[in-house]
């Protein structure tokens, strides 16, 4: 009977392809909907993926992620040093400033300050200590294309007529001049570190220099990133801080898991994507849902003389259920097999994209779903098929 439902839905070629098209559309939009995702997600923690040193994030009790924060007052980092278990502590400032290019464009950056003398959690450049300098920065694109562009000629940077706007760029690079907060810094080089989510650009420098750059603000400490000895476990650092200052502290894996939490919470995107999550599925089931039926309605005289043949209803069921079950797998196989080669396009072209272990786990749940859902629908006619009926033609 397996063989006799294949060569039926083999027969009909375009029915067939239909079915193929609906259930590779589902499997590739609710495959690719879940990594891009994941994409965002984990550049949305990018901060605290680059600098695996920090075993215990410490913050205000009221930041949730490291999206959305508030300024410690520096007697924090003093407090975080002496509770027992650290090893080191590091403060590390965020903030925002628009930084003004040679020929009078602006741009906004993500201000990092780092600490003064290890300079934990900025990108290695150039000889060691240069960013300690009093006006020294390091930029990085940050997940952006062509925001960081500076006038290729002289004559066109810090011009006395005027600002010129509409001439020709390239790519800052070191030795390159901003204007910051009007404070000129000067570039030691670009930095390629991880993409962050939003995209912007990132502006690396020290903590005092940060202090000077950034608008003014009561306190200018943002996280504090603490260490454990040897032997002390995270968590129970995190615990031991929290009680002893009364700030918020988290493990690196807590502070990542809280960051996707508020994403899911407070971000537009999470809603994008349910929508083409809603949108998949709906779609995949129309198609799959109308195709199938179709194919198992026009199919009533084979199924009516199979039946007279001999064939129990529970035969004709597992035939229409092999032939969505062999529709599911090739599917599902065409629909992975493009979202791996569309995953490899939107990358180059600087989207978030990370297909996961289970992202592809979710685009065959999703494909479940809707064949069963489509052939519960189709199993409709051969249920309810009576051969004397069909041989009338009525």
């Amino acid at each position: 009977m397996f063989r006799i439902a294949l060569k039926m839905l083999a027969a009909d070629r375009a029915k067939f392809a239909g079915l193929l098209f609906g259930i590779a559309f589902t499997s590739f939009l609710v495959t690719f909907a879940a990594s891009y995702f994941c994409g965002f997600m984990t550049r949305g923690f990018s901060l605290i993926t680059e600098n695996p040193t920090a075993d215990v994030w410490v913050m205000d009790p009221a930041v949730e992620s490291a999206e959305q924060t508030i300024n410690l007052p520096t007697s924090a980092w003093y407090r975080v040093r002496s509770v027992d278990g650290v090893e080191s502590a590091s403060p590390l400032a965020l903030g925002m400033v628009d930084a003004r290019f040679p020929n009078g464009r602006f741009q906004t950056f993500q201000v990092i300050g780092v600490e003064d003398a290890t300079l934990a959690g900025a990108p290695m450049m150039g000889a060691p200590g240069e960013l300690r300098a009093r006006d020294a920065v390091i930029v990085d694109g940050g997940g952006t294309v062509g925001k960081l562009q500076t006038p290729s000629l002289a004559r066109d940077r810090w011009p006395h007529d005027g600002m010129h706007l509409d001439v020709p760029t390239r790519e800052l690079a070191a030795g390159d001049e901003l204007l910051a907060n009007d404070q000129l810094v000067r570039v030691l080089g670009r930095a390629e570190g991880l993409a962050r989510f939003p995209p912007r650009p990132l502006l690396y420098t020290t903590f005092s220099n940060a202090a000077r750059i950034l608008p003014g603000e009561p306190h200018r400490l943002t996280f504090v990133m603490a260490k454990a000895r040897p032997g002390v476990d995270p968590r129970d650092l995190a615990a031991r801080i929290g009680q002893h200052t009364g700030l918020r502290a988290r493990t690196r894996e807590q502070f990542k898991s809280d960051t996707v939490r508020w994403f899911l919470i407070n971000s537009e995107d999470v809603g994008d994507i349910a929508a083409m999550l809603t949108l998949a599925m709906t779609m995949g089931f129309g198609v799959t849902g109308v195709m199938l039926f179709m194919f198992t309605y026009e199919r009533q005289t084979q199924y009516a003389v199979l039946k007279t043949l001999g064939a129990t209803p529970s035969d004709l069921v597992r035939m229409v259920l092999a032939q969505a079950a062999v529709c599911a797998l090739i599917g599902t196989g065409l629909g992975l097999g493009l979202c791996g080669v569309a995953g490899e396009v939107v990358l180059r072209l600087g989207f978030p994209f990370r297909m996961m272990w289970f992202t592809p786990v979710l685009g065959i749940v999703g494909v479940l779903l809707v064949c069963a859902a489509a052939a519960v629908v189709s199993l409709r006619p051969v249920i309810k098929l009576r051969p004397a009926v069909v041989f009338a033609g009525r």
